[in-house]
């Protein structure tokens, strides 16, 4: 089969597209088609061997993949072939035309959805799904900032939000990304590339400020998102790219808290749940993942450059 490759850490050029042995599912493992994989900023991390999780080279990237399951090992009861799904991790990397994966590691892909939109799913799904309702107990009728709201992970939560009951601001860089989340639902729409947005957002409030802040890029906003909280306000840091300065007595005046998590420390009971809900959003029409870009996989190089360019509109995906 073809694969993505990476055997020593680096720049986008480190991603090699060569042939490699299909891998066949052992007991309790799924041998998934991949139709598409999805690309996420925490991939380029680790291809750079920046990320707090340095897998073993040489490796082939990606969690996030749509398909079929083309077989099953010994004791599978989850999925049998033929099944459409998506997975949530894998065992050999999504960046490939199979992958290997553990049958907790994959869930039913309802047929409304296509395969580019389940590619676009564990990671901004699951990590919107745990922020706003785990981590930041939302509750209807709250206001919800979504700091880049037209990527990934920001068109998801505003999805969530808006189905929870929750007034929903979404800030932008372009033209295209506003549009973006105004469709999606957002009921006040912000241009964080302009001067005065913090001031434009508490203007918005009434000068009381935000309930819940979902924060992409902590290194660059953090400090401000601490100024636009109402009382008891939480920020959820989702994104960050490097160190940032803070005054704690903005948060001691509000009694508010800043709280980030990672992905990979859901118990199994989160998960669960997140799955749940996901499965839920899916099929009721919900949640409906936005794919701006499909690369073909040969030039996976390309989509992590473009991933970390500003003005995200939807999801970038891979096509096998």
């Amino acid at each position: 089969m073809k694969a993505i490759v990476v055997h020593a850490f680096g720049g986008p050029e480190v991603l090699k597209f060569e042939d490699v042995p299909t891998p066949a599912p052992q007991a309790g493992q799924v041998l998934v088609r991949v139709h598409a994989a999805g690309v996420n900023p925490y991939d380029t991390y680790m291809r750079a061997g920046t990320y707090a999780i340095k897998p073993p080279l040489p490796y082939t990237p990606g969690s996030d993949a749509a398909g079929v399951v083309e077989a099953v090992g010994d004791g599978v009861t989850k999925v049998k072939r033929g099944d459409r799904v998506y997975t949530a991790q894998t065992v050999t990397g999504a960046y490939a035309e199979y992958t290997l994966v553990l049958q907790e590691q994959v869930y039913p892909l309802p047929q409304n959805i296509t395969f580019d939109q389940g590619a676009a799913l564990y990671v901004p799904y699951a990590t919107a799904y745990h922020g706003l309702y785990n981590e930041a107990s939302a509750r209807a009728g709250e206001t919800v900032l979504v700091h880049g709201a037209s990527g990934g992970v920001g068109t998801a939560a505003v999805q969530l939000a808006r189905a929870l009951g929750c007034i929903v601001f979404g800030t932008a860089s372009t033209a295209k990304g506003l549009e973006l989340i105004k469709k999606e639902g957002v009921h006040q729409a912000f241009d964080h590339s302009k001067p005065g947005v913090a001031d434009e957002v508490l203007k918005a409030t009434d000068g009381r400020g935000v309930d819940i802040i979902l924060e992409m890029l902590a290194n660059v906003n953090l400090g401000t998102d601490l100024k636009l909280l109402a009382k008891h306000g939480r920020v959820i840091i989702i994104g960050n790219r490097g160190e940032v300065t803070i005054n704690p007595r903005d948060l001691m005046a509000r009694r508010a808290s800043a709280r980030g998590f990672t992905l990979w420390g859901l118990t199994e009971a989160e998960s669960a749940e997140v799955h749940a809900g996901i499965g839920a959003g899916l099929e009721n029409g919900t949640l409906r993942p936005i794919v701006s870009k499909q690369i073909p996989l040969a030039e996976a190089a390309r989509a992590h450059k473009e991933i970390l360019e500003p003005g995200a509109s939807g999801k970038i995906v891979l096509a096998t």
